[in-house]
C-alpha cells in the first residue's frame, strides 16, 4: 500500500476511534483532573501506542511519520495525546540502547498494554533544562543501584508500571565533559513505590497527570541499566528528536481543531444581521493561522522523513516543533477572539484546549531554547548559556 493511502486509512481509523470520546468525555475528566483510563486502554487495544514497536516485538513497526498522525488526529479530534505520548518516544530508548534479554522481555508486554511505559523521569527543580547539572545520583552497590534525589514534573508516573529515569552514576565533578557520566535505569514503579519513592502529584493548569518524584535510597537492579553505564546522554537525545516531531504533531492537531472550531463558529454566529464570518477583521486572523498551521506541517514532516531514514534531523525536529507551537498557540488565540465571551466557557471546549496547547510554548523544550539551538549549530553563533 502507498505511504500516502495508509496515512489516510489510519486517519481516518483513529478518527472513528475518537468518536467514542467525544468534548463531554474530555471535559469532564478535566473538571475532575483524571487520567483518561478508558481512552488510554482503547488507543492500546486497538495497536496505536505500538505503531513504533518492530512487529517481532508485537508492534506495528510503523514509522515516526506515522506514529505522528495518531497524536495529530487525536488532538484534531478534540482529545489530549499527552495522556499518552510518551510510550512513543520513551519506548525508542529501550529499543535502540536496550539489551536483548530486556527488549525480549518488556517490548511485547508493552505492545499489548500489559506493561505500560507512561514515565520520563529528567528534569529536577534546581537545574531545569540544565540537564548536565542535574543532581539525582545512582550509587552501585554490588548489583543494585541506590538512587537519592527529586525529579519534577514528570508526567503520568501514577499511571505508569514503568518509569525511564536519568541519573548521575558519576558526579560530575569527576568527568572531563559535563555530558558524561549520565546513566539511563528503567524503574519498575509497582516495586518502586513506598520502598524509596515517593510521588507527589502537582496540580496545574491543564489536566496533564504531572507529578514530582522523591528517591530516598531506592533499589534498583542493575539489570535496569539501559545500555552503557554514563553513556546516557546520547541515548537522551536519540529520543529528543523523536519527541519533538511528535510535539509537533499534536500542535498541528491542536492548531486544525482551533481553527476548525473558529471557521464553524464564525459562520454561525449573527450579530449585526450577518455572519461575523464575513467581516474580515474575523475572517483574517483565522486564514493566517491556518497558513502558519499548514507551514508547520511541512516542518513536521520533513523532520519525520529524515528520522524514519536514519539520517540527522536535530535542526528540522527542533524547527518543526517551535513552528508548530507558535502556530498552535496563534490559532488558539484566535478561536478564542472569534468566540467572544463564550471562548471562556467550559461548554464550548474553547479555554480547555487554549491551556492545553499553551503547554508546548514550555515543554517538553521551550521555544526559547530552541532559538538557542539553531542560533548556534545551525547559523554558527556563539553559545549563549
Amino acid at each position: 500500500m502507498p505511504a500516502v493511502d495508509l496515512q489516510q486509512d489510519l486517519r481516518n481509523a483513529v478518527r472513528d476511534l475518537c468518536k467514542a470520546f467525544p468534548d463531554l468525555y474530555w471535559r469532564e475528566l478535566d473538571a475532575r483532573r483524571a487520567y483518561p483510563d478508558a481512552f488510554v486502554k482503547a488507543l492500546t487495544d486497538a495497536g496505536y501506542l505500538a505503531a513504533l514497536i518492530p512487529e517481532e516485538y508485537g508492534g506495528s513497526g510503523l514509522g515516526v511519520a506515522e506514529a505522528s498522525i495518531i497524536l495529530e488526529e487525536i488532538n484534531r479530534s478534540g482529545g489530549n495525546a499527552g495522556a499518552c505520548h510518551a510510550q512513543m518516544y520513551t519506548m525508542g530508548t529501550l529499543l535502540r540502547h536496550g539489551a536483548d534479554a530486556q527488549k525480549r522481555e518488556l517490548l511485547p508486554k508493552i505492545a499489548t498494554g500489559a506493561l505500560r511505559l507512561q514515565a520520563f523521569g529528567v528534569t529536577e527543580p534546581t537545574t531545569g533544562s540544565d540537564t548536565t547539572q542535574m543532581k539525582t545520583m545512582a550509587t552501585r552497590r554490588g548489583d543494585r543501584y541506590v538512587v537519592r534525589g527529586q525529579k519534577v514534573w514528570t508526567s503520568r508516573a501514577e499511571h505508569s508500571d514503568l518509569l525511564l529515569l536519568v541519573v548521575r552514576t558519576t558526579p560530575i565533578e569527576q568527568v572531563k565533559n559535563r555530558k558524561e557520566g549520565l546513566s539511563i535505569l528503567l524503574v519498575d514503579l509497582r516495586e518502586a513505590v513506598g520502598r524509596g519513592l515517593t510521588i507527589r502529584p502537582i496540580r496545574t493548569m491543564m489536566n496533564h497527570a504531572t507529578t514530582e518524584l522523591f528517591f530516598d535510597d531506592l533499589e534498583v537492579p542493575v539489570s535496569a541499566l539501559i545500555g552503557e553505564e554514563g553513556q546516557g546522554f546520547p541515548y537522551l537525545l536519540d529520543g529528543l528528536n523523536a519527541e519533538r516531531i511528535l510535539i509537533a504533531a499534536e500542535c498541528v492537531g491542536d492548531g486544525r481543531w482551533f481553527v476548525d472550531r473558529a471557521t464553524r463558529y464564525a459562520n454561525e454566529r449573527v450579530v449585526f444581521n450577518r455572519p461575523i464570518g464575513r467581516n474580515q477583521g474575523v475572517q483574517f486572523p483565522i486564514a493566517r493561522a491556518h497558513v502558519n498551521i499548514e507551514a508547520a506541517d511541512l516542518m513536521r514532516f520533513k523532520a519525520a522523513e529524515l528520522f524514519d531514514a536514519g539520517e540527522p534531523c536535530g535542526s528540522q525536529a527542533n524547527m518543526a516543533k517551535l513552528l508548530a507551537a507558535d502556530a498552535s498557540w496563534e490559532a488558539a488565540n484566535v478561536a478564542v477572539q472569534t468566540h467572544g465571551g463564550f471562548g471562556f466557557a467550559e461548554d464550548y471546549d474553547v479555554e480547555r484546549k487554549f491551556r492545553e496547547t499553551r503547554l508546548y510554548q514550555v515543554a517538553p523544550i521551550s521555544t526559547n531554547l530552541i532559538l538557542a539551538y539553531v542560533a548556534e549549530h545551525v547559523l554558527g553563533l556563539p553559545r549563549s548559556y
